[in-house]
């Protein structure tokens, strides 16, 4: 689904609100997709959104066992408890609360997310993020972010805005490099809050909140619901009782999407080759 354009970029409005829906993924970790599902197969750039959240521990124990990716980059953002990420290119890390993971699978990547926790809350975000064409076959990256690197700024009325990537109020997030000059931020308001932010109008955007609710324009997003936005060069956001949410957005690529599994590329011929590749071990 592609975000609607308007004749005269300004404000944006709401195109679409809808909640996610409930499935399973990896060893059946329990999940809430949100991009990816019937209603809202894509955005692009964007392909998945995930919201995982449970102080069940049968829900995520069994966690991500080893398992490939092709031709995106997977985007997780810890809001609670710990996660270990080990891959075939050496990479080693442990997600807490408040840190992120960006990983550009590139070419081809083998790797496993498991819980090091055996209770407790695991709450938190994975984003799949599409590559151009041109880089679909490059080296894979990792990026860690751990929560003390992110930075943080405050809005007009004492709002909190953690910075994952992109820019807000002068500050930029500490992720780098990455070909939709995405924007990514966390945003936290008090009853009466207000969120103005700039936005560039070639770029597709959501706002998903995930605690209170909001208001953008004349529409209420209430928890566990996405907002997809139109065209425009601002948003606002207001939390009449409180809310918090993250804003997303991403230069959108208009290239074909061919999607099998962990592997997304061009074409049909190119997910078969992936295929092939990985069971040949070349990954």
């Amino acid at each position: 689904m592609t975000a609607l354009k308007t004749d005269t970029p300004a404000l944006r409005r709401v195109v679409a609100v809808m909640a996610g829906r409930p499935t399973s993924d990896g060893a059946g970790v329990k999940l809430t997709r949100v991009i990816g599902q019937p209603a809202l197969p894509d955005l692009d750039p964007f392909l998945m959104l995930d919201e995982f959240r449970s102080d069940d521990a049968r829900d995520y124990i069994a966690g991500f066992p080893d398992h490939p990716h092709r031709g995106f980059e997977t985007v997780t953002y810890m809001l609670a408890g710990r996660m270990r990420h080990e891959d075939n290119k050496g990479h080693t890390g442990l997600l807490r609360p408040g840190s992120v993971q960006w990983m550009t699978a590139g070419r081809g990547i083998v790797h496993s997310e498991i819980p090091e926790q055996e209770d407790g809350l695991m709450w938190g975000f994975q984003l799949w993020v599409n590559l151009p064409a041109k880089d679909k076959m490059t080296a894979p990256r990792y990026q860690e972010i751990q929560p003390e690197e992110v930075p943080e700024a405050v809005t007009a009325d004492g709002g909190r805005v953690r910075i994952v990537a992109g820019r807000f109020d002068g500050v930029a997030g500490p992720i780098s490099g990455i070909a939709t000059d995405p924007t990514y931020l966390d945003v936290a308001l008090a009853a009466g809050g207000r969120f103005v932010h700039d936005l560039p109008d070639t770029h597709n955007a959501f706002v998903y909140v995930f605690e209170g609710g909001v208001e953008i324009g004349p529409d209420k997003v209430a928890r566990g619901r996405i907002a997809v936005l139109s065209q425009g060069d601002r948003i606002e956001v207001a939390a009449p009782t409180g809310g918090r949410f993250i804003v997303v957005a991403g230069k959108p690529l208009g290239e074909p999407v061919a999607k099998y599994g962990p592997f997304v590329m061009n074409t049909a011929d190119e997910l078969r080759q992936a295929v092939e590749d990985f069971q040949a071990g070349r990954f």
